[in-house]
């Protein structure tokens, strides 16, 4: 009998009935498992930009504000922020391109310093102000701030006359976001009037999504802004009016508002609060602190409580009831002693005779918050994490190592020059071009071809901002690695200066050479290159005998 080979099973397509019951592909049975004990009564719902950001902006608004105003953590999260962002202000360092303007390097770098001045007399002055109460400057905080609560935040262009004590027409009026609203009327989903999601412009049949509008297309066309904020209790008798802003003037193109803000989805209008993915964590933290505060104030007080034993009420026997307390009560011992609490008192070596069969219990004041701390730090951590600060610089808690809190710093630093960036570009840098027209126009600022050709002008009006400094932790190491990053090629002396201290190295240059002809002509060497070199020092001056005058060093002629 011939032995049959033996062949190997061919694989086979499973049958319908089989595939149904196939469900490990993919995510089926990790984050898109419908049966998973953790995930089957777990839908949520990811809909429109105008669903889940526009729909729900009121509260968040609302409890953002409310976490910034009387919430430590909230408050530290938005100062912070602020703080490092923008500080005393951004101020503009012009960087036109003057090889496409056809300027040499010197002709360039003298337009650059007349053109920051004179922005600087505008800038400086709370003129720009429309209400005349702050410089450009502190305007900066006011738009930045309301940006991290609300969301985002807007600038309007006005105009008033020129004074001698401005040249200048251009004004400018920071709105806060709960402003720009719907008007009442034209509602078409979520709600009526402000409290709408999206209405309807009935003059031409543009869409307004929360105080937006927007044509056919989605381009912004105008903004709808309130005469007060919508719903406001103390302005009750002020009824509510809405007008309409254009986005772009007509004839020059330019901004007549301009929005701060951060788009995190495609087809956003509105901004989110800075403090929205973490709303309800710093809730939970402020209701846990406040619990255990107040508990460690009750268990603080030393509280004294009278009580009467069976055994003080032998000798009241035959007194009748109402002889001690008058009227008969009930809920008492008839025939317990009356201590009045006020005639005993607490002090040094004092010594109190209580009534017989009268005691008194203390409250224990110790109370253990050993979870507290660490507990705290956690949920601390991971809102900093979700914000994008270290916990260190959220709390302003630098008790690791050096490596450690640079590395806590340097991690900030990346978040709030990115912040800084997005702020320049929708509020700083608009608001400068707009000044720069004006001064070109009335002849105050020589810019040839300004209004001729969007390339000469792109070419005017090219700046960089700069602000507050990094926090320096080790000043010498810090100075060290900038020097290293100029002498190879990384960056320039300028930037270094801008960026580490917040100074103009033309300016710091000119400043040096006054301060050394100074020294020179008092016949010193202090801060002369030589000093500056290492060649005059301090263990160079111990050695020449320099101690021996009590560690004062004799200063070279």
């Amino acid at each position: 009998m011939r032995k049959r080979k033996h062949r190997p099973a061919k694989a086979r397509m499973p049958t319908v009935r089989e595939e149904t019951r196939i469900k490990n592909t993919g995510y089926s049975e990790g984050g898109a498992s419908h049966t998973s004990g953790i995930l089957k009564a777990y839908h949520p719902v990811r809909a429109s930009a105008k669903s889940d950001i526009d729909a729900n902006l009121y509260t968040l608004r609302n409890r953002s504000a409310d976490q910034a105003i009387n919430t430590p953590i909230g408050a530290a999260a938005i100062q912070t922020s602020s703080m490092h962002t923008v500080g005393a202000g951004l101020k503009v360092f012009p960087k036109i391109h003057y090889l496409d303007l056809g300027l040499t390097h010197e002709e360039a770098r003298a337009w650059n310093r007349k053109t920051r001045r004179e922005f600087d007399l505008w800038a400086a002055s709370k003129h720009c102000d429309l209400y005349r109460r702050n410089s450009f400057y502190d305007l900066q905080d006011l738009a930045y701030v309301a940006y991290l609560v609300d969301g985002d935040s807007f600038a309007l262009f006005r105009r008033k006359p020129p004074t001698q004590f401005m040249p200048y027409s251009l004004r400018l009026q920071i709105i806060e976001g709960n402003r720009i609203s719907n008007p009442y009327g034209g509602s078409l989903t979520g709600g009526y009037g402000v409290f709408s999601v999206e209405a309807k412009n009935q003059s031409n049949g543009n869409r307004i999504v929360s105080g937006v509008e927007i044509d056919a297309e989605g381009a912004i066309e105008a903004y709808w802004i309130s005469n007060k904020v919508p719903g406001d209790l103390v302005e009750v008798a002020q009824m509510d009016e809405w007008v309409r802003v254009k986005a772009f003037g007509e004839l020059s193109g330019m901004p007549n508002i301009v929005q701060i803000c951060h788009d995190v989805r495609s087809e956003q209008y509105r901004g989110v609060p800075y403090l929205a993915p973490v709303i309800e964590t710093l809730k939970q933290v402020s209701r846990y602190t406040n619990a255990e505060l107040t508990a460690a104030i009750i268990k603080s007080f030393f509280a004294l409580f009278f009580t009467n034993s069976p055994a003080g009420a032998a000798g009241l026997e035959g007194i009748a009831p109402s002889a001690i307390y008058g009227d008969e009560d009930e809920s008492v011992d008839p025939r317990a002693p009356v201590v009045d609490v006020s005639d005993y008192g607490l002090g040094p070596g004092t010594l109190n005779a209580l009534p017989a069969g009268v005691d008194v219990k203390a409250v224990d004041a110790g109370r253990s918050m050993s979870t507290f701390d660490p507990f705290v730090t956690q949920l601390i951590k991971h809102i900093g994490a979700a914000i994008n600060i270290p916990y260190e610089v959220l709390m302003k808690n630098f008790t690791s190592s050096y490596s450690a809190s640079r590395a806590a710093m340097l991690q900030a630093w990346e978040e709030f020059k990115l912040r800084r960036t997005w702020f320049a570009r929708d509020f700083c840098q608009p608001v400068y071009e707009t000044w720069l027209a004006e001064a070109v126009a009335v002849g105050r600022i020589d810019a040839p071809g300004f209004f001729d050709d969007p390339a000469i002008r792109a070419a005017w009006v090219s700046a960089d901002w700069y602000g507050p400094t990094m926090s320096i932790l080790d000043p010498v190491k810090d100075i060290k690695g900038s020097a290293l990053r100029v002498q190879y090629g990384l960056s320039t002396r300028e930037r270094e200066a801008a960026e580490m201290t917040g100074t103009d190295f033309e300016e710091n240059l000119d400043q040096l050479a006054w301060e050394l002809k100074m020294i020179e002509s008092k016949g010193l060497t202090l801060g002369t290159p030589e000093v500056l070199a290492g060649k005059n020092t301090e263990s160079e001056d111990k050695q020449k005998g320099g101690e021996d005058d009590g560690g004062v060093l004799e200063v070279q002629k």
